[in-house]
């Protein structure tokens, strides 16, 4: 497991306190791969997304989520289609490091929201209740090895380029306003050779590889069975990672615990 940070989590058998700690797994994979998908597949399969979000076992975070806030000259760059938000400088790796200690806790954690649209934090945050399994997708997730090593199991979303091109012409356009040269000169001039320098070069860190993303279905229910046997196991099983002895159902939670629990 990684660190020794451990955290007090209600056992649902019995209702004693039992020391445990949430396991972590990183979710990289190129632009538009599918990372939120298979986040959400995997969250659709567990049946955690029917569940309200304070009862929730499993949460999902996204790194897109910790863009730095920019500074005035970095904001005229972004106008002129001249910032890289590919770059591993781009990302508020404190703000994430600190994030993923406070999950390691148990704590209740504030997640701030960006606007694609003004290239800016919203005032606004998420609230991410502590959960036994976190999901966390990037780009870049594995770049750090300082997050990296947080990670208990590292999946990468790898699916083909012109897939993926598609997939960001679409929704730039669609959800965030922007012209098709724009999108187009920006995936030339940044996102591509990012992905070739800083992403695809932490492929080699994932314990699996997702071919075709949430298409891919044979994968992410092996993952799916491997975390129903984490929810289900106990603390050995969170450390080691072992897949023995799947179950085929979460663990249920008990209604009195309904002030404790969360997403």
């Amino acid at each position: 497991m990684a660190g020794d940070t451990e955290t007090r989590l209600r056992d649902r058998g019995d209702h004693t306190d039992v020391i445990r700690q949430p396991f972590l797994i990183g979710v990289s994979g190129g632009t538009a791969s599918g990372k939120s998908s298979v986040c959400e597949k995997i969250m659709e399969l567990l049946g955690q997304n029917k569940i309200d979000h304070h009862q929730r076992q499993v949460a999902i975070l996204s790194q897109d989520s910790f863009y730095k806030v920019l500074t005035p000259d970095q904001k005229a760059k972004t106008l002129k289609g001249q910032y890289n938000f590919d770059h591993p400088d781009a990302f508020d790796n404190d703000l994430i490091m600190q994030t993923l200690r406070q999950i390691l806790q148990g704590k209740t954690v504030q997640i701030p929201v960006y606007d694609f649209v003004t290239h800016s934090r919203k005032e606004e945050f998420i609230t991410v209740y502590p959960a036994d399994v976190v999901l966390f997708e990037g780009i870049l997730m594995f770049y750090s090895q300082e997050i990296r090593d947080l990670f208990q199991m590292k999946l990468f979303v790898d699916t083909d380029p012109d897939t993926r091109l598609s997939r960001r012409v679409l929704r730039d356009i669609g959800e965030r306003g922007r012209e098709l040269e724009q999108v187009l000169a920006q995936y030339i001039t940044f996102v591509k050779p990012a992905f070739e320098e800083f992403c695809l070069p932490t492929k080699k860190y994932a314990d699996v590889i997702i071919p075709r993303g949430a298409d891919n279905l044979v994968a992410i229910n092996l993952i799916v069975q491997h975390i129903q046997d984490i929810l289900t196991g106990g603390p050995s099983k969170r450390q080691n990672g072992c897949t023995n002895g799947l179950s085929t159902t979460p663990r249920q939670r008990r209604t009195s615990e309904s002030s404790s629990r969360p997403h």
